[in-house]
């Protein structure tokens, strides 16, 4: 069986080839993709890389916080429930030799819950949920209190967020698509809280 593999396409690690576990529902993030939300964060973080602490709710093939750990993020965390898909992220790093990255095998949901009682934030959210089970609704709510000032989400989805008027659901409010585009059958968007008025 041929083994499937991501490249890391910015940063320190660029061109790299990381394995990633075949399971199902594992989509890693295209580079094309990849390439227009780095850039996107880039600019929303001022190139402050140093500083910036990331968190991947569903890592799956990890793409996504590898690339912002080859990029010199200060610290990612990459949580998954799916116990080879953990232990390929964690051979991943080894091999990277990536202090700046913690794996943590948990359930998303529970865990994020649990960070924000902790009192635990970040500059950057990563949620890219398995499809058709209603994750993204379940999660971003509970991202608000994980967010730092500033902070952003990186969502992908099977489907555009609806950005306003009558349709909007609850999971949605508060929230505001700064940036979204499609690729392919994926939809992404980059979200920020929406200023509080004084």
């Amino acid at each position: 069986m041929a083994q499937h593999q991501v490249r890391i396409i910015g940063g320190a690690w660029k061109r790299t080839l990381l394995p990633v576990v075949d399971a199902l529902g594992l989509r890693p993030t295209p580079d094309r993709v990849r390439e227009t939300v780095f850039n996107w964060i880039n600019h929303q973080l001022g190139s402050d890389w140093e500083q910036a602490t990331f968190l991947d709710l569903y890592a799956g093939s990890g793409v996504l916080g590898f690339e912002a750990a080859s990029r010199g993020a200060a610290k990612v965390t990459m949580v998954d429930n799916h116990a080879p898909a953990v232990r390929q992220l964690e051979a991943n790093r080894d091999k990277l030799k990536a202090d700046n990255i913690t794996v943590l095998r948990a359930d998303a949901l529970t865990l994020a819950q649990d960070l924000a009682t902790r009192g635990q934030r970040f500059d950057v959210i990563f949620l890219d949920p398995p499809y058709q089970q209603d994750l993204l609704a379940k999660t971003l709510p509970l991202c608000a209190a994980l967010l730092l000032d500033g902070g952003m989400v990186y969502a992908e989805a099977e489907a555009p967020l609806p950005t306003e008027g009558d349709d909007l659901p609850d999971w949605l409010d508060g929230w505001e698509v700064v940036r979204a585009d499609k690729a392919g059958m994926v939809y992404y968007h980059l979200l920020k809280l929406q200023e509080k008025a004084a």
